[in-house]
């Protein structure tokens, strides 16, 4: 009985250890699949740098465009829209992380002025929610509200994002001013090329390690790729690149390739691209004093007018008497 029981406890705490292994693996070894902005989000404080780059083009290389929209001046606590656009041919397939095509997704990171933040569900309008289509929005960062990011999500379903931001009010946020105030945008279609710790993904051009003859292709048949054995020329050496499913390769055995030599295409469809616009917080004060402004100058046209009428009116009595 208490060899049995022995027995079962060992067991238990084999049962125990595995499972603390996997979630320590899960957390300290996250793998490659986890997407934008996840990556971004652990590897940068601020997705700005001080050259005004944002963080996301170290992985999405190839440059498209991205456009903003914004109105061109706001009042203080009011919901407002700012339209990302990211167009892109919907027709195109990208490679998947396990070499097959699939769809583009996209992801968006939008840099707003302090103090202007993602609109909380209650003061978002209706025709706003419509738009929104169930999009689910998250902080870069819990302390930083005016940094919002979204994806992946689909590309065919969303190359327009419609982001609801809250202005802020002066009157109660003394970090707020009526200023003009600069917006920043980044989005990409598609995977990007490399991952954070250097490593390529399988959506890029793979390139020859040592100049020599490749002597040997090895087709992966169940997880896919290639295995490329390359016959350095000077000293004799084997070296095998490694080619993940995805790429497909330009050269074949028994041709010689330099270093850095292309051993595939570039399978890359995607890309990333950074825009900004400006936005005024409008002081409705200047909007009444303006309108009050225009007030007088009609006023004052119209008395004007009449001041006239009543002139030639006089002129025309006196030259009848």
């Amino acid at each position: 009985m208490q060899k049995k029981n022995i027995n079962n406890w060992l067991n238990k705490w084999l049962i125990l250890s595995f499972l603390i292994s996997v979630i320590f693996t899960k957390i300290n070894c996250p793998s490659v699949s986890r997407a934008y902005p996840i990556f971004a989000q652990q590897n940068y404080e601020n997705p700005r740098e001080a050259t005004g780059r944002i963080v996301c083009a170290n992985c999405h290389l190839a440059k498209k465009a991205v456009d903003i929209e914004v109105p061109q001046s706001v009042l203080p606590n009011t919901v407002f829209e700012a339209v990302v656009k990211i167009p892109y041919d919907m027709q195109i397939k990208q490679v998947l992380a396990n070499g097959k095509r699939g769809g583009l997704n996209v992801g968006a990171v939008l840099i707003l002025p302090e103090g202007f933040e993602l609109a909380p569900p209650d003061r978002i309008p209706t025709e706003t929610k419509e738009k929104l289509n169930k999009l689910s929005f998250q902080n870069y960062r819990p302390e930083t509200k005016n940094i919002i990011v979204i994806g992946p999500i689909p590309g065919k379903r969303y190359s327009e994002i419609v982001f609801p931001i809250l202005s802020p009010d002066p009157s109660t946020d003394k970090e707020a001013h009526f200023l003009k105030y600069p917006i920043y945008v980044g989005a990409n279609r598609g995977r990007g090329q490399i991952y954070p710790d250097g490593s390529k993904s399988n959506n890029t051009v793979y390139n020859a390690s040592i100049t020599g003859r490749i002597t040997k292709i090895i087709r992966k048949e169940k997880k896919g790729g290639y295995e490329i054995t390359i016959k350095e020329a000077s000293e004799g050496r084997e070296v095998i690149d490694i080619i993940p499913p995805g790429p497909e390769l330009i050269v074949s055995e028994g041709e010689s390739i330099k270093v850095d030599q292309p051993l595939t295409n570039n399978p890359n469809v995607g890309g990333f691209g950074q825009e900004e616009a400006e936005i005024v917080l409008q002081d409705p004060l200047r909007i009444q004093g303006l309108l009050l402004f225009f007030a007088s100058v009609v006023l004052a046209q119209i008395f004007l007018v009449l001041k006239k009428k009543q002139f030639e009116k006089v002129q025309l009595a006196e030259m009848n008497f």
